[in-house]
């Protein structure tokens, strides 16, 4: 349990994550370098992860590293159904349910198509809104978000 003070800084956080974290144009050849950016991350670090980036619907790149299973596919597609749900990050929806005590049946979603967990991030097209998602799944929940965050923003540092 995350205690209340703590809640509210990281939903701070989240917030500025999102407003901050948002992209002029987003073309299927950006989804492929950041893709790819995230990929070569998680193999610097010796991680397997699951990679998914999709707009309006359409999958535009989806990696299984080694050490992954049908398992994060199904927890990426989870994650996504939250961010599409409620145009937040998944760890930010986490945050605010925790933060009001509450789970997803409370808010009437069901667990088998929704996870209120950490590693799906909006993908935001600045003055347009939330046209798709980014997503990883593999590591614990936090650092699911912490890898889409960093690499989302040296991604965008680069121009």
């Amino acid at each position: 349990m995350i205690d209340e003070k703590d809640l509210e800084s990281r939903i701070r956080q989240c917030i500025q994550e999102e407003e901050e974290l948002q992209f002029r144009t987003f073309t299927n050849r950006d989804a492929l370098e950041l893709g790819l950016n995230i990929l070569k991350r998680a193999e610097e670090e010796n991680k397997s992860i699951t990679i998914d980036i999709e707009r309006h619907g359409q999958r535009l790149f989806h990696y299984a590293m080694y050490g992954t299973s049908m398992d994060n596919d199904q927890w990426v597609e989870r994650k996504k159904c939250v961010v599409n749900r409620v145009f937040k990050s998944s760890y930010h929806f986490f945050l605010w349910l925790e933060h009001r005590g509450q789970n997803l049946r409370d808010r009437g979603l069901d667990e088998k198509e929704y996870a209120a967990t950490g590693g799906a991030f909006p993908l935001t097209i600045r003055d347009a809104g939330v046209i798709g998602t980014i997503a990883v799944s593999g590591l614990p929940h936090e650092e699911d978000h912490a890898l889409v965050v960093s690499e989302i923003r040296n991604f965008l540092s680069r121009g």
